[in-house]
């Protein structure tokens, strides 16, 4: 990837372009919406990590990359609230969408620029939900990498792409694997009718010494922080344990819509999502076939669409790990960047058919998750005040906002400790308190060793109430917490008192009993 003339003119309008799309839209909606649940997870561990706690090994967490990024912002900022947070993250999601437009832009030899707005329009509107947008950019990151060596594989290219998958794998290890396999993929490519900067061995070598260098901060934390080699060694076997990466959901497959029940807009919508779900899949195995194909007849094949090609695949799956709007959302970027790709050197008709379509059926799935869009068509948002910023919530939201300050005013108004359980670790970041507990968002049923751990931790933090949702996640009665953690549920049981009469039954609260702890 040289940088021409034409390569610096579209390197300084897709940066332009992207920096003004993800402000004016913050400025529009990054007041909107919260959650106590996955957005409170990360909030919660920035906030933590602030302090200098250690994802993984004082938490539950996800790879400590995207804690001390956004932790350093938000020191910089000076702020630990939640639009602080949001703007650390937009930063990243600049990045993610410039380099995605890049890849567009320098992939055609005449550039447009009502194609290139309506791409923007494509990326950008997938680009949700709100706390997962390090993933989106991530694998954004990894196809711009994987472009820059099949432009010129060369050995300091293939160190500088092996350092970028390392550091990658700092934020999110599954990203690593998905940038490996795609490596794979791209070698194997490579070597066919290989040109004479190709050296199998020695550019493997040359890439995983990057790979090293690149993951060197989670190999300098495993060797020299205390106590956190064993808690990354617990995270890579409990994923063996419980031979999941997430809880799965059945694939939306378009023929299983219920037309004649659905109102028409969630019907379409349903569609719309059950194609794109084939959509991924097939583009990662055309593709593949294409791109070797073409390699094999010397035909000129886009950088940035054999990328996409090897990537497709590794994301359709954590796509289809939990097959909903939101995991395809974070999965489906190396199909829809690599069909952007190839349509923009196609004949006009269709080009411009083909991506039109696209953009209104991606307005059409993705316009109702919009934050601003949720409050104006539900008419019901509401104004509440959250880490000295105002942000406008559904009405559902704001009331459990309002429970869990009544809760702290009542039973620990002196900074006192208190559980949420458990999926709210948004209460803790809201209240500027630490969990009681290292696991803060519990979804897997734990060992009764782990339970009792957590137990002795409760112990130690004295917390004066309770608040347990009562939820069978996902519409599965053994994944109530009861069921999933039976020894801290009857821990709680034994030594605090059920206040009764409380106005939803699903929120079951707690008041510590005197002397018990």
């Amino acid at each position: 990837m040289y940088l021409t003339t034409n390569n610096k003119h579209a390197l300084f309008l897709t940066l332009a372009l992207a920096t003004f799309i993800v402000s004016t839209i913050f400025i529009w909606q990054g007041n909107k919406g919260f959650s106590l649940w996955d957005e409170g997870f990360l909030w919660y561990g920035a906030q933590r990590t602030m302090l200098g706690e250690v994802p993984i090994r004082d938490f539950l967490a996800y790879d400590p990359g995207r804690y001390y990024w956004s932790a350093t912002l938000m020191s910089i900022f000076g702020n630990n609230g939640i639009i602080s947070l949001r703007v650390t993250v937009a930063i990243f999601q600049t990045f993610g969408l410039f380099i995605g437009l890049f890849l567009i832009s320098i992939s055609t030899k005449k550039q447009n620029l009502i194609y290139l707005l309506l791409s923007c329009a494509v990326l950008f509107i997938w680009m949700l939900p709100r706390h997962k947008l390090f993933d989106i950019s991530l694998s954004i990151f990894i196809i711009g990498i994987l472009t820059f060596l099949i432009e010129n594989p060369t050995n300091k290219r293939f160190f500088i792409t092996g350092f970028c998958i390392g550091l990658i794998a700092f934020f999110g290890r599954n990203h690593g694997l998905y940038a490996v396999l795609g490596m794979i993929g791209v070698m194997l490519w490579l070597n066919i009718k290989k040109n004479q900067n190709i050296n199998f061995l020695k550019n493997f070598l040359v890439w995983i010494t990057g790979v090293i260098i690149g993951f060197s901060p989670m190999i300098l934390m495993i060797v020299f922080v205390p106590g956190f080699a064993l808690a990354f060694l617990d995270s890579i076997r409990f994923l063996f344990e419980i031979k999941a990466t997430n809880l799965p959901l059945p694939i939306p497959w378009p023929w299983l819509i219920q037309f004649n029940t659905l109102p028409f807009n969630e019907s379409i919508r349903g569609f719309l999502v059950g194609i794109i779900f084939i959509g991924v899949l097939v583009f990662g195995v055309l593709s593949i076939a294409w791109v070797f194909l073409g390699k094999i007849k010397n035909k000129q094949i886009p950088s940035a669409f054999v990328a996409t090609s090897f990537l497709a695949l590794p994301y359709a799956q954590f796509a289809y790990s939990r097959a909903d709007v939101s995991h395809l959302a974070q999965g489906i970027f190396p199909f829809l960047i690599g069909g952007l790709v190839l349509l923009s050197s196609q004949p006009s008709k269709i080009k411009w058919s083909i991506t039109i379509m696209f953009c209104i059926g991606s307005v059409w799935i993705l316009l109702a998750y919009q934050p601003d869009w949720q409050c104006i068509e539900n008419k019901q948002c509401v104004e509440i005040k959250i880490s000295n910023n105002k942000l406008e919530v559904d009405p559902s939201t704001a009331n459990d906002v309002a429970l869990l300050r009544k809760l702290v005013n009542q039973y620990a108004p002196n900074n006192e400790s208190f559980i949420a359980a458990p999926f709210w670790p948004g209460a803790y970041a809201l209240l500027d308190r630490k969990s009681p507990m290292w696991e803060i968002y519990a979804l897997f049923p734990r060992s009764q060793a782990f339970e009792q751990t957590e137990i002795e931790r409760i112990k130690k933090t004295n917390p004066r109430f309770a608040i347990v949702l009562d939820i069978p996640l996902d519409g599965h009665n053994e994944l109530r917490f009861k069921n999933t953690h039976p020894l801290i549920h009857q821990y709680i049981v034994d030594n605090f008192d059920l206040i009764p009469n409380s106005l939803n039954q699903t929120y079951q609260i707690y008041k510590s009993k005197e002397g018990s702890l």
